[in-house]
């Protein structure tokens, strides 16, 4: 784990996900102590957007 004491709040970041958040927890081998922490971190002011749909890098893929 890493820590960026002096950007907290002064920054940007994007980050994706196919994973719902339910499910971070199998992302930190079951930890749901580091999940939430991860978690609240992450999301304390943070705009979170839900894409459903297709793949746009999947769009000119021919299915079988």
């Amino acid at each position: 784990m890493f820590s960026v004491p002096y950007s907290y709040e002064h920054g940007s970041i994007v980050l994706t996900s196919n994973k719902a958040f339910k499910q971070w927890a199998t992302i930190f081998n079951g930890d749901s102590t580091i999940t939430s922490a991860v978690l609240d971190r992450l999301l304390h002011h943070a705009e979170t957007v839900l894409i459903e749909g297709s793949s746009y890098r999947m769009k000119d893929r021919v299915e079988s």
